[in-house]
Formats: C-alpha cells, sequence, structure tokens
C-alpha cells in the first residue's frame, strides 16, 4: 500500500505496449462499489477472496500489467499463482517512506481510515513485518523510492 504500484505499473504497461490492471479498480468495477465499501460491507475475507478469484482468472491472459493490492500475495496461494503466471516486482520501501506517502491517503484506503500519523507508521511497521517473507519470494525486488519504468525493464527483460 502506497508503494507506487499502479503509478509506475500504468507507465510501464504504456512503455512496453502491454495492458495494465489495476486489481482493486477492476474489482471496484467487478462488484460495483468502492473497495472500502467492499471492505465495511463486506468484509476483508470477501474481499481477499475477490482477489484471488481475480488472479486465478485474469492471469490466463497475456501481455498484462498488473498492480495487484498490497495484501493481495499474502493469502491463500496468491503468490504462487503470480509467480508461475507471470513476472512478480516487489517494490521495497521502508515503512517511514511508505507512511509518509499514505499520510495524505488515510481517508481514501480502508486498513488506515482515520488514524493519526503515529498510529499510521506503527500499522504500516506492523503490516510490513507481517507482509515482507511474501514480499521478498518475489522474483524481482526494486528498491520503490524513484524507481523508474526503465529500470524494472532492464531488470525484468534485461538490457536488450
Amino acid at each position: 500500500m502506497g508503494s507506487g504500484k499502479s503509478t509506475l505499473g500504468k507507465r510501464l504497461a504504456r512503455k512496453i505496449e502491454y495492458h495494465f490492471v489495476d486489481m482493486d479498480t477492476y474489482l471496484e468495477e467487478q462488484e460495483g462499489m468502492e473497495v472500502k465499501d467492499i471492505f465495511s460491507q463486506k468484509g476483508e475475507k470477501y474481499f481477499r477472496e475477490l482477489e484471488s478469484g481475480f488472479l486465478k482468472n485474469l492471469c490466463t491472459g497475456d501481455n498484462l500489467v498488473v498492480a495487484t493490492g498490497g495484501g493481495a500475495p499474502c493469502h491463500g496461494n496468491n503468490l504462487q499463482i503470480m509467480n508461475e503466471k507471470g513476472i512478480t516486482v516487489y517494490l521495497k520501501m521502508s515503512a517511514a517512506s511508505l507512511a509518509s506517502r499514505l499520510e495524505k491517503a488515510r481517508t481514501i484506503r480502508p486498513l488506515i481510515e482515520g488514524l493519526d500519523p503515529a498510529s499510521l507508521r506503527r500499522f504500516i511497521g506492523e503490516r510490513l513485518k507481517e507482509r515482507e517473507s511474501y514480499y521478498e519470494q518475489a522474483q524481482c525486488i526494486i528498491k520503490g523510492e524513484n524507481v523508474k519504468p526503465a529500470h524494472v525493464i532492464a531488470l525484468v527483460f534485461g538490457n536488450s
């Protein structure tokens, strides 16, 4: 959450002429409600099941760049599916960097809505600690601050 997956994903897809799909946006369209409403009305478990279904169905396509939600790789066999069907990239960032970026987005992110700055930093640190072992299984790990599509292209596709 807050690492820039969607922003970088759009730029990367455009550069390599792939289609871009933001998982959260896709799920919102399928459910007819925002992610925060899915969480509040149907719960996180339901949302995580939607993510898993999305990956199983969407990962049959070619030439896609998919920005998943931050929790998607950590549930069920989602990470295994992603690693088998494509190339996974982890935009690694410190908890402090993520908290700084998310400070302005607290009201639109269901898991952090309404947290004060100290609680936000604590939440991000705890979440990273919980998820890091999953994220580290990505096929490519890139420092997330100020990453450029060309860097991802070089790492994923080589310098050719």
